[in-house]
């Protein structure tokens, strides 16, 4: 079985330091391996040698949360420029209210 990622916004970033996540968002800052992506809020993501991000455009990345929040990104899917966060969100609030049907909240 594949590793666990929930979905999350910025806001739950400080609740999965060391776990692996997925997050959508919009790129607003590149600057060599880091962007910016607003999911919400601001998260700095790490790049790796595969992440080619485009500015403005909706994206959906899977990585590792730093202890200083940042995201160290190990995949990532352009999802062009249409994406309705408000059904992001649904879906991100869905899998925290019924987090035992997606993933086991930390002892």
């Amino acid at each position: 079985m594949s590793e666990v990622t929930p979905r999350i916004t910025q806001q739950y970033l400080s609740n999965f330091i060391g776990r692996t996540v997925r997050l959508i968002g919009k790129v607003v800052e590149l600057r060599g391996d880091h962007a910016t992506v607003d999911a919400r809020g601001n998260v700095t993501a790490l790049l790796n040698r595969d992440s080619h991000l485009a500015m403005n455009s909706f994206v959906e990345l899977v990585g590792k949360v730093n202890p200083d929040l940042t995201l160290k990104v190990l995949a990532s899917t352009d999802f062009g420029s249409n994406v309705d966060l408000d059904l992001n969100d649904a879906v991100v609030d869905a899998t925290h209210r019924y987090h035992e049907i997606f993933y086991e909240r930390p002892a």
